[in-house]
């Protein structure tokens, strides 16, 4: 992946998304030939040279400061997802540079197992990319069991996009879908030069066209809560809240945990899956397994 080209198409289809009208400008006389703000536009509300602006949404991003940055981010009405990801793909001089080590496997923590064990409602650790590092059984049996897919293959992204199963558990697979695709741009975002990562996305690109339909779109997207309105192909519905928590140590995984209303249909149809598919509070990764890397 290209930092250069990546800093392009992101500040093209912010600003192709806001009207004159929206950014407080007045309305420009006669047909406007680009949807939404020209890039002159841009730099008058974000108070730089055109010039300066143009530069920037080319890529050339050297000496770029986290002022600009920020009156660009206010200008385009960026979210704070949408604004840490210019940070990321700019990286401005004031800021810590990120090392250009190469990514180690990733590790679960024991202890983050054990919190698996303890859980009685599903829940997952995801890493990098996406990637399904471990899960309970009922987050096995409410998504994909992972565990027995090639560890390449243990990924959260190629099961949304390359799984007919995913496509019938969403209710909305559309709306998942695309939440999958803004979450990978914002991880891409911080390492676009992880070699897994582009093979993920040439991948994904080949065999789904809605996939590079919304990688075009540059959203990005940092949910750390929520709702998934799932049609389970045992059970039926399911209506489960999530959060996602950061794990300490590793700014790339995160611990995803879903829960229904107490007392509710969504609570006794999980209950039901829990009673057929064995002991819910065993994680479904052995102890043994808990120092092997997971990439």
């Amino acid at each position: 992946m290209d930092r250069s080209t990546e800093i392009r198409e992101f500040l093209r289809t912010r600003r192709a998304r806001i009207t004159p009208e929206q950014a407080g400008l007045p309305p420009h006389p006669g047909a406007r030939r680009v949807p939404g703000l020209r890039r002159e536009e841009v730099a008058q509300l974000a108070g730089v040279s055109v010039d300066y602006y143009v530069r920037l949404e080319r890529g050339r991003t050297q000496g770029v400061s986290e002022t600009v940055l920020d009156a660009v981010a206010r200008a385009l009405h960026l979210d704070d997802a949408e604004r840490a990801h210019l940070f990321d793909l700019a990286q401005p001089s004031t800021a810590r540079r990120r090392s250009k080590r190469p990514l180690t496997p990733q590790r679960v923590n024991p202890t983050v197992y054990r919190a698996l064990d303890a859980l009685t409602v599903p829940a997952m650790v995801m890493g990098r990319r996406m990637d399904v590092l471990a899960a309970n059984r009922l987050g096995y049996s409410i998504f994909a069991d992972f565990e027995a897919l090639p560890r390449r293959d243990r990924n959260f992204a190629r099961y949304v996009f390359l799984d007919e199963a995913a496509h019938a558990l969403y209710a909305d697979w559309e709306k998942a879908a695309s939440e999958c695709v803004a979450t990978l741009h914002l991880y891409a975002g911080r390492h676009t030069d992880d070699p897994e990562l582009t093979e993920l996305i040439g991948e994904l690109s080949l065999h789904s066209d809605t996939f590079r339909r919304m990688w075009a779109d540059h959203d990005v997207l940092a949910h750390a809560t929520g709702t998934k309105h799932l049609v389970h192909p045992l059970v039926g519905e399911l209506t489960l809240d999530y959060v996602t928590l950061a794990v300490e140590g590793d700014p790339d995984q995160s611990l995803v945990i879903l829960t229904p209303e107490p007392a509710s249909p969504s609570a006794e149809a999980l209950g039901i899956l829990a009673s057929w598919n064995g002991t819910p509070t065993t994680a479904s990764h052995a102890r043994g397994e808990a120092q092997k890397p997971a990439r």
